[in-house]
């Protein structure tokens, strides 16, 4: 069982918006253009070599890179090389599972910036930064979203240049609430149909997603039949709004995650790791797509970190045999789960619906392996199918 636990401070990280003069644009694009070259010069190197150690690679290439690039200042050398270190040792790992990756490249590397390089002034909205020409002392907005977390203590930073306009992504330390723990447990089924069903009777998330992702789908086949350079360029915003969309439904099923249970309760999730390798799917198959497609660990960090504000725990627990399992008498049998949405158990009769029975199972196994008592038992709720509960 794997468990993620909450200190008494925690991290996020806001959006400010620079508002740079002409030059000082100019000196913030020379810095990120240099940021980046630095970035591949180092993926190449590391690449070539094999090395995946970053004091290594600090040896190997910064001098060389220093005299290439005398403008940029030390620390940000230092953080290309780190960046570049992280990202060659991704590539290495992934061909080790027998992936075709290639060598790290990046068209704009975002500058990472810290307590050496920039400096933010909450009461002037400035923030005083390195640049290649020299320190700069740039104005700056906070959106009114992220405006609950300004004037709090900073860590790193990247500087993003996104449509002509230039953001600080800027990770601020706040102290976590202050809530006492509570009893309440509540298990979470994630699926690809019903997005997510808890124990406690609440589908959350909304089944039209997946007609949304199989429209989508289609579209990007038929734009990679065409293969002309107007469907290119339409499969590269394609690309781009797959991925907003995807991630504004973990956004709103992580939420709804989180508020479904009380503060200082604990949210109950399956543990997914690998389940790509674990299911026994046919390959090219709708199915299999899904099942490659699903951000089940992006939902997961959205949860907890939502959770985290509401003081709440979130843990995970081996998923197996939770959808074959009673959640009344315990008994275990594959066909116990007559179709994908009715379960009913061959010794007991027990009938519901089979992701909420598996929801129940995920929070009993987190019950049973701390020890802590169901009182009033699973089978004192209600057997009726419960109405779905979307946002």
């Amino acid at each position: 069982m794997l468990r993620i636990w909450y200190d008494i401070f925690m991290q996020r990280t806001i959006r400010i918006q620079l508002q740079p003069s002409a030059s000082q644009a100019a000196s913030l694009a020379d810095t990120a253009h240099q940021f980046t070259a630095v970035f591949n010069a180092v993926c190449a190197v590391g690449w070539e070599q094999q090395i995946i150690n970053g004091v290594k690679l600090h040896h190997a290439t910064y001098y060389p890179l220093k005299s290439a690039y005398p403008a940029l200042v030390s620390d940000l050398l230092v953080q290309a090389r780190v960046k570049a270190t992280e990202a060659v040792k991704s590539a290495f790992a992934l061909r080790k599972t027998g992936r075709t990756v290639g060598m790290p490249v990046s068209r704009a590397c975002p500058p990472r910036l810290n307590l050496h390089t920039y400096k933010v002034d909450w009461e002037s909205r400035t923030v005083r930064m390195s640049t290649t020409g020299g320190r700069q002392t740039i104005r700056f907005a906070v959106p009114p979203y992220n405006a609950a977390y300004a004037g709090y203590p900073t860590d790193t930073a990247d500087l993003i240049a996104r449509n002509g306009r230039w953001w600080l992504h800027v990770v601020v330390t706040v102290p976590a609430p202050t809530v006492a723990p509570t009893d309440q447990v509540v298990g979470v089924d994630l699926g690809l149909v019903r997005p997510a069903v808890t124990s406690t009777n609440r589908f959350l998330g909304k089944r039209g997603w997946k007609a949304i992702e199989g429209r989508l789908f289609k579209l990007k086949r038929a734009l990679q039949k065409k293969a002309t350079k107007r469907a290119k360029r339409h499969l590269r915003k394609l690309s781009g709004k797959q991925a907003r969309f995807r991630k504004d439904c973990d956004h709103v099923l992580s939420k709804q995650i989180a508020y479904a249970v009380e503060p200082g309760g604990t949210i109950v999730l399956e543990n997914l790791t690998d389940i790509r390798k674990r299911t026994m799917i046919k390959k090219h198959t709708v199915a299999s797509r899904r099942v490659h497609s699903w951000s089940f660990a992006q939902l997961k960090s959205f949860v907890a970190y939502k959770a985290e504000e509401r003081g709440c725990m979130v843990v995970a627990v081996d998923p197996r045999h939770t959808s074959q399992t009673c959640s009344r008498c315990g008994h275990t049998a594959r066909n116990n789960r007559r179709s994908r949405d009715r379960f009913v158990c061959r010794v007991c009769d027990y009938e519901l619906h089979a992701d909420l029975n598996a929801s129940r199972n995920v929070a009993a196994k987190y019950r049973a392996s701390v020890g802590i008592s169901d009182t009033g038992g699973l089978s004192s709720i209600s057997l009726s199918y419960p109405s779905e509960q979307s946002a």
